[in-house]
């Protein structure tokens, strides 16, 4: 039973907790204290602004298409470059 408790705990931490290789699009914060559940946005925004090639797969993988749409659509911060291009990935106007 005591080897349950630690497997839950361990699976949360993994769900909650993005991996290292995003720190260095979080340089101006706590990186540890950034978690998937809830700080979605601040994620992808982040992502979308900077993102490499691996960040932009992992995102993929995390995040649905309607959340990615709805942080760049709805959410300010971006260069002109990196807007132009996601609306064009995404297929939407802004």
């Amino acid at each position: 039973m005591g080897n349950n408790s630690k497997r839950k705990d361990v699976s949360k931490k993994a769900i909650n907790n993005i991996p290292s290789f995003l720190s260095k699009y979080f340089w101006d914060v706590d990186f540890e204290k950034i978690n998937l559940k809830d700080c979605r946005i601040y994620i992808l925004k982040r992502i979308l602004e900077y993102g490499d090639e691996k960040a932009v797969s992992w995102m993929w993988k995390n995040f649905t298409e309607s959340e990615i749409k709805n942080a760049l659509c709805n959410f300010r911060g971006y260069s002109q470059k990196s807007a132009n291009f996601w609306a064009f990935i995404l297929g939407v106007k802004l």
